[in-house]
């Protein structure tokens, strides 16, 4: 005997009162579109911070130059959980800042358009663990810290995926067009 049966009714079936039906509810569409802002956010900002870093004749913008980098990193490799990490960036002090907001941008790019999303969002989760063993890990409390989120925020793409309004769908669309005309 089902719990509806006990509690003295049938079943519930069909969709969901006010939902509208397969596909078509608010409900629904909120479901479809719900990575949209989360993949907005993440893609413009972190294509912004990418851009900035090359916006001035150096390659950094006076808000991070090399020598705040270094400063920064210096202050938190004492508390940081990946020390080495730091290290490795202060012995290559412009690969790794070029190297960074080159990866920033591709990320930022990737996750705004919805190319590659996957792809780009598990580099944007490294970038954004990477900062947080490093730079932001003796933030106290942690939640001061902007890089635990984006990470949360990536990882989230990295298991959902681009959803609507992306690359992602367009290709996948046409690699099944593809597929239906060579096998049938």
């Amino acid at each position: 005997m089902s719990v509806t049966d006990q509690l003295g009714g049938p079943a519930a079936r069909g969709p969901l009162p006010g939902t509208g039906g397969p596909g078509g509810g608010p409900r629904e569409m909120a479901a479809r579109y719900a990575l949209l802002p989360l993949r907005l956010f993440l893609g413009l900002t972190f294509l912004y911070a990418g851009i900035d870093k090359f916006t001035d004749a150096t390659p950094f913008s006076s808000a991070m130059d090399r020598d705040t980098m270094e400063a920064m990193l210096e202050f938190a490799r004492d508390d940081a959980a990946a020390a080495w990490l730091a290290d490795l960036a202060l012995d290559n002090p412009d690969l790794f800042g070029n190297g960074v907001a080159l990866a920033e941008m591709a990320v930022g790019a990737g996750v705004l358009f919805g190319l590659l999303t996957r792809l780009a969002a598990a580099g944007g989760a490294l970038l954004s663990l990477s900062f947080w063993l490093t730079v932001s890990w003796s933030t106290d409390p942690y939640y001061f810290g902007a890089d635990l989120p984006f990470a949360a925020g990536f990882i989230t793409l990295v298991l959902a995926g681009s959803g609507p309004l992306a690359f992602d769908s367009l290709l996948a669309a046409r690699r099944s067009r593809q597929d239906q005309r060579l096998f049938g």
